[in-house]
């Protein structure tokens, strides 16, 4: 498969390719450019010389040609739900709801669109101000980078995208080397409907491409969902040329389990909220802070419970748990298992991988100075337990790391409840449910080492534009 630049399906500029593996099966399902930095280049020129054209249509047409791609999504369906299981090693029923966030999330993003509006300051209301009428309007910024990250590729590339193109900016996709397949395919029909060539490409590639992108004076906003590393990184690059960025990044949410809450709920909301796409998920529960007054009751079933969870082929619809991204990404996950069971940890469940697929996995007897219980995200299906005798205690716990992406709190006592989630320093927090929710609607994202910015249908808006004030002088009409 070919990258899309400036409305071609080009190969690499140096012919060279990077192949994509099944993570399930270890079998090579098709090849994509290895993009160098001159293929990043022409890409951000293309981008460029669009944006200008594309600002210029009205708001109805761009939104008419996006509503294009989503009945074109709609078809294509059974196709994109295929590709993402084999690239991703998802299975088939998390596959299927990704695949379908796509249209669903341009079409709620064209709906926003339609009703985007500036302000008007009236004249009268400031001392010397009599004769000035201001009103604001919506300015895109140019050309956008939008860096999608593996575990998500398709939802995440429709947040991004969706806001970014309909408000004027054009939009290069830097997807991930491991399974770009199906974001491509989605490209591909951004064409079809279209979208004039240079609004959005998509590129393939190494860290060196993504660096020439972040790096560039001609890039005008940065998007990115991935590591807290890398997003400083990016962040740093961004602040040479003042380029706008927002940053969707890593997270080690506590998931407090107070000892009057629905023990058995608490337990399927970590089924739900940990073992999904194999733990690789930013906003996944992952430090489980259970009071010590129920901690017993709720490791013993936790452990029953992920002993039934159904681990197998992608493909089969009756899988409840595929694999991870790639070997590599389960024996990161191996390695900190076994640091954590060094610093004082035990072994209740799991532990191990066979290839990609990592068993689900229990630690439990953590102690808050491990660095599981402070800044190491294990991005995999690892639940790690840690009991405490008071709320304030919990509340202590969770804050100590410098991430802060989401978290939530199970108990009866709402009070309480409302307490927790205004002292835990987090972007999110939710009450008797896993913090594992990204609505459209949310605004998602997160504080302290966590990210920049918010992304999500009531807010993009504003962080793909710039309000530009235009002034009507010695109007006056009082």
């Amino acid at each position: 498969m070919k990258m899309i630049i400036d409305g071609q399906k080009v190969d690499s500029s140096n012919g060279k390719v990077i192949e994509i593996i099944n993570p399930a099966t270890g079998e090579v399902i098709d090849t994509v450019p290895d993009a160098t930095v001159e293929d990043a280049d022409r890409a951000i020129a293309a981008a460029n010389r669009a944006q200008k054209e594309w600002s210029k249509l009205l708001p109805i047409q761009r939104a008419n040609m996006l509503s294009k791609v989503v009945d074109l999504a709609r078809a294509n369906m059974d196709e994109y739900i295929t590709l993402l299981c084999k690239e991703c090693g998802k299975p088939y029923t998390e596959a299927v709801f990704e695949a379908n966030e796509f249209p669903d999330l341009l079409q709620e993003y064209i709906e926003k669109y339609k009703h985007l509006e500036g302000r008007v300051i009236e004249n009268g209301f400031e001392a010397g101000q009599d004769g000035n009428l201001m009103f604001t309007v919506r300015m895109p910024y140019g050309v956008s980078v939008c860096l999608v990250p593996f575990n998500y590729p398709v939802e995440l590339m429709g947040q991004k995208i969706s806001s970014t193109l309909l408000a004027g900016n054009t939009a290069i996709v830097k997807i991930s080397p491991y399974n770009p397949l199906t974001c491509i395919k989605l490209v591909e029909l951004f064409k079809e409907a279209g979208i004039p060539d240079g609004v959005l490409q998509i590129i393939t590639g190494g860290v060196e491409v993504g660096e020439r992108l972040t790096h560039s004076k001609d890039v005008h906003m940065i998007n990115f969902t991935g590591s807290t590393e890398t997003g400083k990184k990016i962040y740093e690059a961004a602040a040479q040329n003042l380029t706008k960025v927002a940053l969707e990044l890593g997270g080690n949410d506590a998931f407090i389990v107070c000892e009057d809450a629905d023990i058995d709920l608490a337990v399927e909301e970590v089924v739900a909220g940990r073992l999904l796409c194999s733990g690789q998920v930013c906003i996944a529960a992952k430090r489980l802070l259970i009071q010590n007054s129920v901690k017993e009751e709720f490791t013993n079933k936790l452990i029953e419970r992920f002993k039934k969870v159904k681990q197998g082929d992608p493909l089969n619809p009756e899988t409840e748990m595929g694999c991870m991204i790639n070997v590599a990404a389960a024996e990161k996950v191996q390695r900190q298992v076994e640091h954590t069971i060094a610093q004082g940890a035990k072994l209740a469940l799991g532990g191990t991988h066979d290839g990609a697929f990592y068993k689900p996995t229990i630690l439990v007897d953590c102690t808050r100075d491990m660095d599981v219980m402070n800044d190491m995200e294990i991005f995999g299906p690892v639940a790690s337990i840690m009991g405490f005798d008071t709320v304030e205690e919990a509340v202590d716990i969770a804050n100590q790391s410098t991430l802060g992406l989401g978290g939530c709190v199970f108990t009866e006592n709402m009070k309480l409840a409302l307490k927790v989630c205004r002292e835990v320093v987090t972007g999110s927090m939710n009450i008797n449910a896993s913090s594992l929710l990204r609505s459209h609607e949310m605004p998602f994202g997160g504080a302290k080492n966590s990210g920049l910015g918010r992304e999500g249908v009531c807010v993009s808006f504003d962080e793909v534009t710039q309000e530009k004030t235009i002034v009507f002088r010695n109007l006056h009409i009082m």
